[in-house]
């Protein structure tokens, strides 16, 4: 008889799985990769400093929430060895991708001989819609798991690999990666677009992200921050971001907006907006990193979708 585990992408969807009934334990992966400094490898001791610090410095994550919610469950996972069957459980988006690519990355080293299987939700019909795994149905998702993808040696070798260029210093590898790959991940391919519009555009030093929101406020002219921050919610593509990482992206832009109660912005935020004035020197953050990347040692030019180095 095989013996099963899920890994899940957030506390969320393992309360939804639970109520399957399907066989084997369920790990929940608590990171959320795709912001600050990482490390190739995961898991290690190095790693889990290097993500502590980010966390606590930016989202204020105390150690003692960070063992008990990211390190224990982690340990958990190091603690299921015998399981020859894993099951993992993704999203289409960025946060989940990262995720996803750097628990492959952990998995090709400590569970080489385990059948590792894929559960990918995102475009479920035949709107243009893209879904989570907690908005479908259960005979949805059963449905899904049953039709899994079973991951070859050469997938997770490819998954891993792609690990290593996300952590690299240089995310321009990963853009030729991007040019040049047909994916059998098939959500990846649009994520890491996603990732590399996060680095500053050379028209307003702001990235995709970052103008979206001046775009929102200009376009929909919403009441209040939390009127702009759910409309930032709703409209984001492939980035799949909590609403924390909608607020920082908002703080960091405070200068720029002369009310949020309704949400103006000032002159110079409607300067920056119409490629008027550059914002660069004013964001720029020596300690700011995306994977292995500088932030802002690289410039992302929105016009030819290329990324160039400082």
């Amino acid at each position: 008889m095989k013996s099963l585990l899920h890994i899940t992408n957030g506390d969320s969807f393992t309360s939804k799985l639970q109520t399957l009934n399907l066989k084997g334990d369920i790990i929940t992966w608590r990171e959320m990769l795709c912001e600050g400094k990482t490390l190739c490898a995961v898991g290690s001791e190095s790693f889990w400093k290097t993500r502590f610090e980010f966390l606590n410095k930016n989202y204020k994550v105390t150690k003692s929430w960070f063992v008990e919610k990211t390190l224990k469950e982690y340990r958990s996972l190091c603690n299921h060895k015998q399981q020859d069957q894993i099951v993992l459980w993704f999203e289409y988006d960025l946060f989940c991708q990262i995720n996803m690519l750097a628990v492959l990355s952990w998995l090709k080293t400590h569970r080489r001989h385990a059948e590792i299987s894929l559960v990918c939700s995102g475009k479920e019909d035949a709107t243009d819609k893209l879904y989570g795994l907690s908005e479908l149905s259960d005979d949805k998702l059963l449905e899904l798991y049953e039709n899994r993808t079973i991951l070859s040696q050469d997938d997770i070798e490819f998954a891993d690999y792609v690990w290593q260029l996300y952590c690299s210093d240089n995310p321009i590898r990963l853009e030729n990666l991007i040019a040049h790959n047909n994916f059998q991940f098939q959500y990846l391919s649009e994520a890491l677009k996603a990732h590399l519009k996060r680095f500053p555009t050379i028209k307003n030093g702001l990235n995709e992200l970052e103008n979206q929101v001046l775009e929102t406020a200009v376009g929909e002219k919403p009441k209040s921050r939390k009127e702009l921050l759910s409309s930032m919610l709703t409209n984001q593509g492939y980035y799949g971001f909590g609403d924390t990482q909608h607020n920082r992206i908002i703080t960091s832009l405070k200068p720029l907006f002369s009310s949020f109660n309704p949400v103006k912005l000032t002159k110079m935020g409607k300067d920056v907006l119409e490629n008027k004035a550059n914002y660069y020197s004013q964001l720029r953050d020596n300690q700011l990193y995306l994977g292995g990347s500088l932030k802002y040692s690289f410039l992302y030019n929105s016009s030819t979708d290329r990324i160039l180095k400082l």
